[in-house]
């Protein structure tokens, strides 16, 4: 895949290691309950009174751009960043209102995970989580722009490097493919 610079990166994949569930971060957050929980995006943490507006589940079914059909389900989490509190909210509160939502939704906690965060005034952007970390005695989570991606393009660029990866020179005295 090309950046817009026309620098060449590696595909985004659904199993993408950088790309957390919602059952791992909360996996994290049941050691960390009262640490606050800071989410990073472009460059700058949440603001200390961020609320968490919205919790929705849903199942999508579509065709790709190749007319593969393409199911999975996805859990986005609208992040409003704005300063109404003093601190950032502890990571047990967050967690207390993901249980809620359960409750009453059910989320299918290794769905992919989306944050929709925004000010109020900028529009929603998409991002997706990188695993948790602790830092200054708080949780932070980084979030990183969720980039469109072209599956069909994706998972050639997979098996490309699958097969390189095996049929490559090796380093013992037998081939790897032979």
């Amino acid at each position: 895949m090309l950046a817009s610079d026309n620098r060449e990166f590696g595909p985004v994949i659904i199993a993408d290691p950088q790309d957390i569930t919602m059952a791992a971060l909360l996996g994290f957050l049941t050691d960390h309950k009262d640490r606050p929980l800071v989410f990073f995006y472009e460059g700058r943490p949440v603001l200390p009174g961020y609320h968490v507006t919205e919790v929705k589940a849903g199942r999508f079914d579509a065709l790709d751009c190749g007319g593969n059909p393409e199911s999975w389900s996805e859990i986005f989490v609208q992040l409003w960043d704005v300063n109404e509190d003093r601190t950032h909210m502890p990571a047990g509160r967050y967690a207390a209102i993901i249980r809620k939502v359960t409750e009453h939704v059910g989320l299918n906690e290794p769905a992919k995970l989306t944050f929709e965060v925004s000010d109020g005034v900028r529009p929603m952007q998409l991002y997706r989580a990188a695993l948790p970390r602790l830092t200054d005695g708080a949780v932070h989570v980084e979030l990183a722009p969720r980039p469109a991606s072209c599956k069909p393009r994706d998972r050639w660029l997979e098996e490309e490097k699958s097969a390189k990866a095996c049929c490559g020179p090796s380093a013992g005295r037998q081939p790897c493919c032979g």
